[in-house]
């Protein structure tokens, strides 16, 4: 009876290896998927950071933001693009 249980111990064991380690044996495919959605998520961020920095400048043209509080808002805006395009870029390599 000692050796049913710990065969059975056994498999449970090997079962939680098995499920735990799941995601980690993915492969090639799962690793280009990822990469693939992280591109596309940067990539909508990037478009996203894009219009921010075009409706901030149109708010400043119709006045909604002065000239000094467009200037800390641009300068912060494409230092947001400026980081998502080289995140990009890392991908890319």
């Amino acid at each position: 009876m000692d050796a049913l249980a710990l065969l059975v111990v056994f498999g449970l064991l090997l079962l939680v290896v098995w499920v735990v380690t799941e995601p980690l044996r993915g492969g090639p495919q799962a690793l280009e998927a990822r990469e693939l959605s992280e591109r596309q998520d940067l990539a909508a961020a990037r478009d996203a950071k894009y219009r921010e920095i075009r409706d901030a400048e149109l708010d400043q043209q119709t006045g909604k933001l002065s000239e000094a509080d467009w200037k800390v808002l641009d300068r912060q805006l494409r230092a947001e693009a400026v980081d998502i395009l080289h995140r990009l870029d890392e991908l890319e390599r």
